[in-house]
């Protein structure tokens, strides 16, 4: 059986002048949670729209689960739960209440699942409070309870700790990682700060102007933005060896691109300098690298601040 659960090829679309995605080839992976990371404006909500039908693609293709043909893709969305943008909420209506009607407009024959749902958010003891007198916090809660009444495989997510303090946070990270640990669930979060999602995300999928500029794993992720000395030379591995000589450390890595990237002596750039130039290896790049996960996306999209 495939392990890609959604694959789209050049997925585009244009709202008369304005492409908010250009030509999207990505690639889902069963059993994964991914980081979607982007400005407010960069196309996540255009994209999640798109995969759960809400709207449809100017150019491009899409499969789900292997089905690409309309009728499929229908069919395979009963696999999808989500969450896109501020959930429709019945504001005077309690929790339990609106979890009714969705069970109902649903066609979801078990009646438990409403509660469990959210006892799993924990709302299940908000008793007779309507909605309308929710904070922002719980109003996202009650999102996700929702887009989990179907038990999906693929659960969508767009900005769902928007709103929540600390606290909720932690227990929103809690809950995606127990639905991938114990369901194999399968996730997309989408959010514009790095940082939210770093503890959660197994992948990260980075988009600026409607195009995907990065897919990386959170091990690749670590690895690019721990701080450490960057070093060009003319004969990398030669400076290698010369360096865990007489630094006395291993703690170094040569990259694919022919950098050598040094963990130890930060403070020691000019030292780094004089033991390469008495090897006689000519450097060509020196400088201290890596920094926050959010400054390391900032960088790959030019420096602008995210909004």
């Amino acid at each position: 059986m495939s392990t890609i659960i959604l694959k789209t090829t050049n997925l585009t679309k244009r709202y008369k002048q304005t492409t908010a995605l250009d030509h999207v080839n990505l690639q889902i992976e069963k059993g994964k949670i991914y980081g979607f990371i982007g400005q407010n404006g960069a196309g996540k909500t255009s994209l999640l729209r798109l995969i759960t039908g809400l709207s449809f693609p100017t150019e491009g293709s899409m499969a789900l689960w292997g089905k690409s043909g309309r009728s499929q893709l229908q069919e395979q969305r009963r696999r999808i739960g989500c969450m896109i943008e501020t959930p429709a909420l019945y504001p005077n209506l309690t929790a339990a209440q609106n979890m009714e009607v969705q069970r109902l407009q649903r066609g979801i024959p078990d009646k438990s699942v409403a509660e469990d749902c959210l006892c799993m958010v924990g709302l299940n003891s908000t008793g007779k409070k309507p909605v309308r007198n929710f904070s922002l916090g719980m109003r996202q809660r009650l999102g996700i309870a929702m887009a989990l009444m179907n038990t999906p495989e693929f659960l969508i997510l767009d900005e769902p700790i928007n709103g929540l303090d600390p606290s909720g946070i932690a227990e929103v990270r809690k809950l995606l990682k127990q639905l991938n640990r114990e369901y194999g669930m399968t996730i997309l979060v989408s959010s514009h700060i790095l940082e939210e999602l770093y503890q959660t995300a197994s992948q990260f999928i980075l988009i600026h102007k409607g195009k995907i500029i990065e897919e990386i794993t959170h091990q690749e992720l670590d690895l690019r933005c721990k701080r450490h000395i960057s070093i060009r030379a003319k004969e990398p591995e030669k400076a290698l060896l010369i360096l865990e000589e007489r630094l006395h450390t291993q703690n170094m890595k040569l990259m694919p691109d022919n950098t050598i990237q040094l963990y130890d002596q930060l403070e020691q750039l000019e030292d780094v300098a004089k033991i390469l130039s008495d090897a006689q290896i000519l450097v060509t790049g020196l400088q201290i690298s890596g920094d926050t996960l959010e400054n390391y996306f900032l960088e790959k999209i030019g420096g602008t601040p995210c909004e």
